[in-house]
């Protein structure tokens, strides 16, 4: 009898010690809420609809090389045709190029939101590590980027903490 009640005593506190608190964000949420942020993305919209603009027309204009292509190459001779071919696939070649400039891994339009939103989103991550640091939150979770959170009490959200913090209402 002694022994059980000394393991139940042990597993009792070994439970309670073991406890955690955790909470969770909404940073999708925390973000539409700074002006700021909502500015920064608005200015990268443009610039993206600029660039994605000049990437069309430059298809349009390799799509309507190749359609006078096709239409006079009957007409043509080997040379001209090869000639013509080339032209084509280094215009292509071309626009991938300047797609890639514009919005690849290391593009312009990637280097302008490092620029522009992520001071932004590292100033909340360093919100919500603060918060979970006094808090004594073992993990705070995203509910904006995190797809196995089926069920989360609204209880435990601090979004609205960190847009306090962050100086926002």
């Amino acid at each position: 009898m002694k022994k059980l009640l000394f393991i139940s005593l042990f597993l009792l506190i070994a439970l309670t010690s073991f406890s955690q608190k955790f909470a969770f964000v909404d940073t999708d949420y925390i973000l539409k809420k700074i002006p700021s942020y909502r500015s920064a993305q608005e200015q990268l919209d443009k610039q993206a609809a600029v660039y994605q603009k000049e990437v069309e027309e430059k298809y349009a204009e390799i799509d309507k090389l190749f359609k006078t292509f096709e239409a006079e190459k009957v007409l043509l001779t080997e040379e001209m045709k090869t000639k013509r071919e080339d032209e084509i696939i280094a215009m292509e070649k071309s626009a991938k190029d300047l797609q890639m400039k514009y919005f690849g891994r290391e593009g312009m339009l990637f280097k302008k939101r490092e620029e522009l939103v992520k001071p932004i989103q590292d100033q909340v991550y360093n919100t919500v590590k603060e918060i979970a640091t006094e808090g004594g939150y073992a993990i705070i979770f995203d509910s904006a980027s995190s797809s196995n959170m089926l069920y989360t009490n609204p209880r435990y959200d601090k979004s609205d903490e960190v847009l306090q913090k962050l100086g926002y209402n």
